[in-house]
C-alpha cells in the first residue's frame, strides 16, 4: 500500500527543531503541504523565504504559545485557510523545579503552552475537519504523561491532562472521521538533550531503558506518520508510548 499524503494540509507546531522538525520533513517527502509553527521571527522569515524559492509546499507562522495576542492572531490565520487535514501538536515546554520551588509564572507558562493552546487549535480545526468528513490529529505527550519523577510536578500534569484531552475529544469526533491520538516519546537524542545531560548522565539513562539505548527523532516520526495517515483507520483516544520499555521497567 502506497503511503502519500498528497491532496493532505497539516498543521505542525514547533516544527523547526527536534521532533517536530523530523515529522514535518517527513510528512513533506510523503507529498503533505504544510503549515509549521516556530518561535523565532528571524528564522521563520528565512524559512518562509526559502520555502518560497524552493516551493516546497511549506509556509511558516511565527507562534509564541505564551502569549495570547500571538496564539489569538495565529487563530485567526487558521480561520482563513478552508481546509486543514491534520494536526500535529507539538509544541511544548517544560521547567523542571521540585514541587515546593515552583513558581507560579512556571505553572501558568505550562499550562498555556502544553495544554491550553492544544484545545484551543484542536477546537478551531475540528470544526474543518467536521465539515470535511476527516481528520487526524496526534498530541504529542511524553512518558511523564504516565509516569513521573523529581521535578516534574508540573510538566506531568499538563502531559496527563494532554492524554485526557486526547481520550475525551475522541469520543466526540471518532463519528466524523476523525481519529486523535497522544504520541508520547521516552528519552530521545535530540539537540536540547545533548545540551542538557552530560555523557555520564546519558550513559546512565542508556542503562535504565531496556533497549539500552535513546531513541532518535526518526523513530518518533514514523509512528506519527503512521497515525497521521489513511493507514490508521480505527485508532483513536490512545497513548502510543515509544521508550525503548522504559515505562515497563
Amino acid at each position: 500500500m502506497e503511503l502519500s499524503f498528497k491532496h493532505r494540509t497539516i498543521l505542525v507546531t514547533g516544527a523547526t527543531r527536534g521532533i517536530g522538525k523530523q515529522i514535518a520533513n517527513d510528512l513533506g517527502r510523503l507529498g503533505a503541504t504544510l503549515l509549521l509553527t516556530g518561535t523565532n521571527p528571524d528564522e521563520i522569515e528565512e524559512l518562509n523565504r526559502k520555502a518560497r524559492t524552493e516551493k516546497n509546499g511549506k509556509r511558516y507562522f511565527c507562534l509564541d504559545l505564551m502569549k495570547d495576542e500571538s496564539l489569538a492572531k495565529f487563530l485567526v490565520d487558521l480561520e482563513e485557510i478552508p481546509v486543514i487535514d491534520g494536526l500535529v501538536n507539538n509544541a511544548g515546554i517544560n521547567r523542571l523545579n521540585a514541587l515546593q520551588d515552583v513558581v507560579l509564572q512556571d505553572w501558568d507558562d505550562m499550562l498555556a503552552v502544553n495544554l491550553t493552546a492544544p484545545f484551543q487549535i484542536i477546537r478551531v480545526l475540528s470544526k474543518k475537519m467536521i465539515a470535511n468528513g476527516y481528520g487526524r490529529i496526534i498530541n504529542v505527550g511524553s512518558i511523564f504523561s504516565k509516569i513521573s519523577k523529581e521535578r516534574r510536578s508540573v510538566y506531568s500534569a499538563t502531559k496527563f491532562g494532554i492524554h485526557g484531552l486526547t481520550v475525551g475529544a475522541s469520543n466526540d469526533l471518532a463519528r466524523y472521521n476523525i481519529l486523535i491520538n497522544t504520541l508520547s516519546p521516552g528519552f530521545i537524542l535530540t539537540e536540547l538533550t545533548k545540551k542538557n545531560l552530560s555523557e555520564m548522565e546519558m550513559a546512565d539513562l542508556k542503562n535504565m531503558i531496556p533497549a539500552k539505548r535513546l531513541g532518535n527523532v526518526n523513530e518518533i516520526s514514523k509512528v506519527a506518520v503512521f497515525l497521521m495517515s489513511d493507514l490508521n483507520q480505527y485508532l483513536t483516544g490512545q497513548n502510543i508510548i515509544v521508550d525503548g520499555g522504559f515505562t515497563n521497567v
